[in-house]
């Protein structure tokens, strides 16, 4: 907690912002604090006050003296719990305003029941004094800090609902042509998830492939006009290649390897000269 001379401020002792870029919120609350305090409010951050869990008022930019107000924004000021005092009686919290990267990642299911992992990168903010209020409202803090990966975890199920929506009912290899409409419904319902807790959704970006990562190399194949047969033939060539196997081409072409006497199809390199057995 960064606090000195009675001055509030989300900075610490060397410079950097407490927040950063993977923290939506964070809460000071230290018996320090006091009325009268020098409270201070980054260009980049809105500030919550709190009272015994009412809420005193909410800042924007700038440097603020902690005063008690007659009447809290929200809730009462319970009085006499602690027999007239408190361990401490202001709570301090500050919100990002700044737009902040999620990734939220899981699995959904084809039409053939293929199992296709998804990733889903999206920035968001709160935009405003009341969407503030709303976040602290509505969204628990674990600790002192709220985290993108917070974030993540609550809008997982929508999002994870929204995109099966259209991929359980998609064949694997067409799923790619409906990725704008798996967006744009992905889209429509974290904007509406969000709101709730006073977040506003900015840019949004899917990925979905096979989670077998045999499968998207055959996917690949077959994308470049191969068809399921050749891909296959081809995927047993490239990786007999790799393994240095000298037969990687008849593989690819589908016909008989042969070492010495008569033969079809393609030769290893060599043969014709007897290098490698040829006649």
């Amino acid at each position: 907690m960064a606090i000195a001379r009675q001055v509030i401020t989300s900075l610490q002792h060397d410079g950097t912002d407490m927040l950063g870029t993977k923290v939506l919120a964070v809460k000071i609350a230290d018996e320090s604090i006091v009325s009268g305090s020098l409270l201070t409010v980054e260009s980049n951050h809105f500030c919550v006050l709190k009272s015994r869990g009412a809420v005193l008022n909410v800042y924007e930019t700038g440097q603020y003296a902690l005063t008690t107000p007659d009447k809290p924004l929200l809730g009462s000021i319970a009085q006499g719990f602690f027999g007239g005092s408190s361990p401490w009686v202001f709570e301090v919290i500050y919100i990002n305003r700044s737009k902040l990267l999620v990734r939220s990642e899981g699995v959904a299911t084809s039409e053939e029941m293929a199992e296709m992992a998804y990733q889903v990168d999206y920035y968001i903010h709160v935009d405003s004094k009341e969407a503030a209020l709303e976040l602290i409202t509505h969204l628990p803090f674990n600790g002192h800090f709220i985290e993108t990966r917070e974030v993540a975890e609550y809008a997982g199920p929508a999002i994870e609902q929204s995109i099966n929506q259209i991929v359980q009912v998609t064949k694997m290899e067409d799923i790619n042509e409906h990725i704008n409409d798996v967006r744009e419904l992905v889209k429509n319902h974290l904007t509406e998830f969000l709101k709730t807790y006073g977040i506003t959704l900015n840019d949004l970006k899917i990925l979905i492939m096979p989670k077998d990562e045999r499968m998207r190399e055959l996917i690949s194949l077959q994308a470049m006009g191969l068809t399921p047969m050749e891909a296959v033939r081809y995927y047993l060539a490239l990786k007999m290649a790799e393994k240095g196997l000298v037969s990687a081409p008849n593989a690819a072409a589908g016909v008989p390897f042969n070492i010495g006497g008569p033969a079809t199809g393609f030769f290893p390199v060599g043969a014709e000269t007897g290098l490698n057995g040829g006649k």
